[in-house]
């Protein structure tokens, strides 16, 4: 990490255009060297420079503890990131799980510049950002190269169409190894057809979901974030479940019978079909 940055305590936001929009850095107050990322006023990312293990975001938190139980504890695992924002989660694997080799995959180059100069990341941590799009980026990984692979890419506030359809869930699969993890943050609300088909077509590509969020935004009452973990084998349902319901933001979490009556008969999205998530509505983010 520069320590040309350390003990310096900013106080001011920092504004930038990148390609997806007004990029923000706003300074947490409660935390010195703590910041919050936004593009055209949608949260993206939460980074403590001082303490890369702790996760703001609720959601960020969530995909978190998916890290936590993609292997055994401490150990390095492979990581592919589509989406870099600033780099969070990239940051908590390299600090969690010292050694860890992880690739991210983020399209806005000039975003990737600003974080480079104003959040540098520890140059020993083994973190690639290959500039580019997501799925383009995805094809490149080799066949089974994965431990874990994480879809949190959006333009603006909705995730691109190519990236919800079963071509880009099977390339998922294909970059995992037997037994990997497959966790992507989907963001939607009321009447939740968008998160409804996400779960029908990732079901198609792997045979073991499950579904972690705010009981709010699950029972359709409010817009917000979702996470869909998903693999070839056993998920860590049961410790998952202890997690989400002992957060600072309690979640819950569904599988199984539950998670499939949840769907309700949703209809698997393809290339052909595929669409953006939806626009999150005025005042979301206040």
């Amino acid at each position: 990490m520069a320590q040309s940055r350390r003990g310096r305590r900013d106080t001011e936001t920092v504004t930038e255009t990148v390609d997806g929009g007004l990029a923000e850095l706003r300074p947490d107050r409660d935390r010195p060297r703590a910041w919050t990322l936004l593009i055209d006023g949608a949260p993206q990312s939460h980074v403590d420079l001082d303490d890369p293990a702790f996760l703001d975001f609720s959601y960020q938190r969530r995909l978190g503890h998916l890290a936590d139980l993609a292997g055994p504890a401490g150990k390095p695992l492979r990581v592919v990131h589509l989406g870099g924002g600033a780099l969070t989660l990239a940051r908590y694997v390299a600090a969690t799980r010292p050694r860890s080799t992880q690739q991210v995959v983020e399209i806005d180059a000039p975003l990737v510049q600003l974080i480079r100069r104003q959040l540098p990341w520890d140059s020993g941590w083994r973190i690639r950002v290959r500039g580019g799009d997501a799925r383009a980026g995805l094809a490149k990984i080799p066949d089974g190269w994965a431990d874990l692979v994480i879809a949190d890419v959006f333009d603006g506030a909705r995730t691109p169409a190519h990236l919800t359809s079963t071509e880009f869930v099977a390339e998922v699969r294909r970059a995992l190894r037997p037994g990997g993890f497959y966790a992507a943050n989907l963001t939607d609300g009321p009447p939740l057809r968008f998160l409804r088909g996400q779960i029908a077509t990732v079901r198609t590509v792997f045979p073991e979901l499950c579904l972690t969020a705010d009981p709010a935004v699950l029972r359709g009452r409010r817009f917000g974030n979702a996470v869909l973990l998903a693999a070839d084998g056993a998920l860590p349902v049961a410790e998952l479940t202890r997690r989400a319901a002992t957060d600072p933001q309690a979640g819950r979490v569904e599988h199984g019978r539950a998670l499939l009556d949840f769907t309700g008969g949703a209809a698997p999205v393809t290339d052909a079909t595929a669409l953006a998530s939806p626009a999150p509505p005025a005042g979301a983010f206040d």
